[in-house]
């Protein structure tokens, strides 16, 4: 049986929105998608340095979980930049918009019943702290990947150390851009020796 919808007065108009609009209930709520579902929602929010490994463990995890039958959805930070995002460069005003419009996402996909997976440097805590403020209670788990600066430049999977370094990238993070690391994150982790297998065994305690 549809329930009734969720009291407007719950949700009011967010202050910084630019439009005459109010918010519009819907019938169907998250406990009732994650009911079909047979899971809760959740977002995994992997953030450190380049190179540290979070795009390698976020894969890990969603391959790991899609195995066990839950329903899940990777945003990659790359790969959002080529849509999404596309129109932000790499400013620290640019960068806290993209994290906010990746946070509002998440949301979404929390909502529709999906352990979302993120993979963004993100490296402000305040940006940090907006994304998680968006989720209930239990909801957001956020992975400090803290690989060392100087193991992530020995990788440099992508060579944008390398041209950091001789000043053909502005802005990047660790090099000439700063990286806050987060002050009581749920997860911290070390891929310093990629030993994903494991690492994924002791995200998966956490996640499910």
């Amino acid at each position: 049986m549809i329930r009734d919808a969720e009291d407007p007065a719950s949700r009011p108009s967010h202050p910084a929105c630019k439009a005459n609009v109010v918010w519009n209930p819907a019938s169907v709520n998250q406990a009732m998608r994650e009911g079909g579902k047979g899971h809760k929602g959740k977002c995994v929010w992997f953030t450190g340095l380049s190179g540290s490994g979070k795009s390698t463990l976020a894969n890990e995890l969603e391959v790991r979980l899609n195995r066990l039958g839950y329903h899940t959805m990777l945003l990659d930070g790359d790969n959002v930049r080529h849509g999404l995002c596309r129109d932000l460069g790499m400013s620290a005003a640019d960068r806290a918009e993209n994290i906010r419009r990746i946070g509002e996402v998440a949301r979404l996909f929390t909502e529709a019943g999906l352990i979302v997976i993120t993979a963004f440097i993100s490296p402000f805590r305040e940006d940090r702290q907006n994304a998680r403020d968006l989720f209930s209670e239990g909801e957001f788990v956020e992975v400090h990947v803290a690989t060392p600066l100087e193991v992530c430049e020995q990788r440099d999977p992508k060579g944008l150390y390398k041209k950091a370094r001789v000043g053909k990238i502005q802005d990047f993070t660790g090099i000439n851009s700063p990286y806050e690391p987060p002050l009581n994150p749920d997860v911290v982790i070390d891929a310093s020796n990629c030993l994903k297998g494991q690492l994924v065994d002791e995200l998966l305690k956490l996640v499910v």
